[in-house]
């Protein structure tokens, strides 16, 4: 990946436990700010995505979930901590990026494939 095609870094991140949301701030000066749902089901864990683009799973139950830490991994990361004891998705900054810019699309499509499979957003 050259230097032009890298996403731009992080200038700021802010949890908001009480609203459920992250903010990322970066320094080409977009800011994209997440429901932690959103967060949680689009995981980079291998536990969500699977080991292949086909092996992705959906994640039925996560409308009220929290987010209880933020950990930076390196200088190029960070672990979300979640409220139902997720916490093995490495968040890059490039895949916090391409989440924000695609949310309407992957947001669309999840909601979408929980209809057909009739599972809902809800706990239980």
């Amino acid at each position: 990946m050259t230097t032009e095609n890298k996403p731009p870094r992080p200038s700021e991140i802010k949890l908001r436990k009480a609203d459920k949301t992250l903010t990322v701030s970066f320094a080409n000066g977009e800011a994209f700010t997440f429901d932690a749902e959103y967060l949680r089901v689009e995981s980079p864990s291998a536990e969500v995505q699977g080991h292949a683009p086909d092996q992705k799973k959906l994640v039925p139950g996560k409308r009220y979930v929290g987010i209880d830490n933020v950990e930076s991994v390196g200088h190029y990361a960070v672990r979300l901590t979640f409220n139902d004891g997720h916490d093995t998705g490495i968040y890059t900054w490039s895949y916090l990026y391409q989440l924000g810019h695609e949310y309407d699309d992957r947001w669309e499509r999840y909601l979408d494939q929980m209809a057909e499979k009739n599972l809902s957003r809800e706990l239980g």
